[in-house]
């Protein structure tokens, strides 16, 4: 059996690291659906593409469940927290 490891720091961009440095401030959430789209502070995040790259890579998540289209609180993975840390050293 392979085991993947994504290695994320190596592949961040400035706009990435922005976007997590954001959500880990706080007053993030996600609307709830395939492709959830990211919310700063009640405003939409202008780059989805970027947003919903780091939802499915695992490093945003909800941090509740909710019903499809519905905004819950969104917040930094274990491996967002990582991420951000490991840029942070290599910035």
């Amino acid at each position: 059996m392979t085991t993947w490891t994504m290695t994320t720091t190596n592949t961040l961009t400035g706009r990435d690291r922005a976007i997590l440095r954001a959500v880990a401030l706080g007053g993030a959430e996600l609307a709830v659906g395939a492709e959830p789209d990211l919310f700063l502070d009640g405003r939409c995040c202008c780059d989805q593409s970027a947003a919903h790259h780091l939802v499915r890579t695992g490093l945003i998540a909800a941090a509740t469940l909710g019903l499809v289209g519905q905004r819950v609180a969104a917040g930094l993975t274990p491996a967002g927290l990582g991420a951000l840390d490991g840029a942070a050293l290599a910035a």
